[in-house]
């Protein structure tokens, strides 16, 4: 039998209300050693909690009833909606920890348990993890996309294509006997799924949406990008001096930009130098400039190195020797702020063009990686010219779309995705 957990489910104290959880088998008998009764499922009311060795009154609490399949966890559980100062907090959890068989939940359990007894996939408790972790308003809605079963109704779909097309080429098996050849239709079905899985592959993925997307800021010393960086960022986190070779290493930034998380990275200035801690920084930057999704270039339009996102941006100016703005590049001033609002638009727009769309389920790389193997068996499915191996293309793909979801193979991922979640979700 599974054990009876409890914990704090709400944000820290204090707080207008604090939310207590309970699931497992003996919630509600737990529940009723402090609530004396508990209301009908899925109800609120209001009772006194009292200790229950010495009786003395905890709090008033609203208390809502859940049965077993029907509740978050698909266990029977309680919440318990008290007042949310500390003391009264500490004094609830106290009482329940006396209750016998209960302990507290470990971080992350009760939607493991929720995950485990069927009430949703891992698809959607990856969402959940996001969700606690999103910062940006477009992060929040990828998240919740995800967490409300977005992919999950998806896989759904091709789960259900899958066993068609399996049924299909195991009915012609049952046939070759009588060397039925292999239904060009069937491989045609195989290579149209194939190619559902390819578009969504070629979505932009979760990561630069949870990690920020890289812009990096480069060119030569003294070239402006420290005085660009603090100009930006509002602040001063980059050192600004006249002296070549004063930023040694790089410095981010974490900004957001319409909703759309940015990592704006100063760099060491481009040049050849003698100085060992120096070199160490120009070569690292060197590499977050092959590295960045969005590179903002400061130094000479000739000296501009090649990439597929650029920005050429003419620094300082507003000094008098550099007036003259060259072709195809933006005139910037961190002294005066001209043109850093021109900056930040074109930014956005390159990163917007980098994150998932609002409206789009993005995968994460775990859900990428499978959906490409269950393409590569269905690619190789298509290709057969034996039955016996479309039908093992079909498994492998039906294997993988498993793992998607948590069905199988997933056990050594559970750990680190739920020790993500905060102690009572």
């Amino acid at each position: 039998m599974a054990d009876t957990i409890f914990a704090l489910s709400s944000g820290r104290p204090p707080a207008a209300i604090a939310v207590i959880r309970l699931s497992g088998p003996l919630a509600h008998d737990a529940a009723r050693t402090l609530a004396g009764s508990l209301p009908e499922a899925r109800t609120a009311a209001l009772r006194r909690l009292r200790h229950p060795r010495s009786g003395d009154m905890l709090d008033d609490a609203l208390v809502l009833r859940f049965d077993g399949r029907a509740s978050s966890t698909g266990e029977d559980s309680v919440e318990l909606h008290c007042h949310g100062g500390r003391a009264v907090i500490d004094a609830v959890l106290a009482a329940l920890d006396e209750v016998q068989g209960l302990r507290v939940a470990a971080p992350g359990e009760f939607t493991r348990r929720a995950f485990e007894n069927g009430r949703i996939d891992l698809t959607e408790a990856e969402g959940l993890a996001d969700l606690l972790e999103a910062e940006t308003e477009t992060q929040r809605k990828a998240a919740l996309a995800l967490a409300e079963g977005g992919l999950r109704k998806q896989i759904e779909v091709w789960q259900d294509a899958v066993l068609s097309l399996c049924a299909e080429a195991e009915r012609a098996i049952d046939y070759d006997e009588d060397n039925v050849p292999l239904d060009p239709m069937l491989l045609r079905k195989c290579r149209e799924l194939a190619a559902q899985f390819g578009e969504w592959l070629a979505r932009p993925r979760i990561e630069r949406l949870k990690d920020g997307v890289r812009v990096v800021v480069a060119g030569p010393p003294n070239a402006g990008k420290s005085s660009l960086i603090n100009a930006i960022a509002g602040e001063e986190r980059a050192i600004v001096t006249d002296v070549p070779g004063t930023t040694r290493d790089h410095i981010e930034v974490p900004l957001s930009l319409g909703g759309v998380p940015i990592l704006l990275t100063d760099t060491a200035g481009l040049r050849a130098t003698d100085d060992q801690v120096e070199a160490i920084g120009v070569e690292r930057a060197v590499k977050l400039v092959e590295a960045a999704d969005i590179l903002v270039w400061l130094g000479e339009p000739y000296d501009v190195p090649d990439h597929v996102r650029l920005i050429e941006v003419h620094a300082r100016a507003d000094q008098a020797d550099r007036a003259i703005t060259p072709a195809g590049s933006l005139a910037v001033s961190s002294v005066t702020h001209a043109g850093v609002k021109q900056l930040l638009e074109r930014i956005e727009a390159l990163a917007r063009s980098l994150v998932p769309a609002e409206d789009q389920i993005a995968l994460n790389r775990r859900q990428a990686a499978l959906i490409d193997n269950a393409r590569d068996a269905l690619d190789a499915a298509a290709l057969a010219t034996d039955l016996v191996v479309v039908a093992e293309g079909l498994r492998q793909a039906r294997v993988a779309l498993d793992r998607l979801t948590g069905r199988a193979g997933v056990e050594e991922l559970l750990d680190s995705l739920f020790g993500r979640f905060c102690l009572g979700k």
